[in-house]
Order: C-alpha cells, then sequence, then structure tokens
C-alpha cells in the first residue's frame, strides 16, 4: 500500500475505497446492502457499532461479575470459568 503513497503520506483515492469496502464488509447490517453506502453514513454506522459492541463487553463482564461472586470458588463451574479467562 505505501508503494500508492504520494511522498506527503496521504492515501490514494484508491486506498480509501479499498478500505471503505473492508469496513462495509465487517459490519452486519452493511454486509446485507447490495448498494454501496455513502462514506460519512458508514463511518457513523460504524462508531454504532463499535458503541454497541463496548456495551455488549459490559453487560458480558457485568453478568460475569455476579456469576463468580455467587459460585463456590473451588466448584468445577468456578475452575472452568478460570481456565476460559486465563486462555
Amino acid at each position: 500500500m505505501s508503494s500508492r503513497r504520494s511522498s506527503r503520506g496521504s492515501i490514494s483515492e484508491e486506498e480509501i475505497n479499498e478500505l471503505i469496502s473492508k469496513l462495509q464488509s465487517l459490519l452486519p447490517n452493511a454486509r446485507r446492502r447490495s448498494s454501496q453506502a455513502s462514506t460519512t453514513k458508514l463511518l457513523k454506522e460504524t462508531c454504532n457499532y463499535i458503541k454497541s459492541l463496548h456495551r455488549e463487553v459490559d453487560d458480558l463482564s457485568d453478568r460475569l461479575s455476579d456469576l463468580i461472586s455467587t459460585m463456590d470458588h473451588n466448584s468445577p463451574g468456578a475452575e472452568i470459568i478460570r481456565s476460559i479467562l486465563r486462555s
């Protein structure tokens, strides 16, 4: 990719289009569209998707903390959770 960049380090239009296409393929809702979304809309959707993933991670973390706090720390289930968290 760097071979297509100018000496100022700017990104070519081709590179931008390639990155937009890659980004669009990563978004669940964007993948279903047949037409290419505007760059602005795609960036907004990306930000919203990242925010929703953060909320989901926070929720799962809270649920896991609640589960761990109610478990017997010597139980087989607790050991499974510890082994998952180590990996």
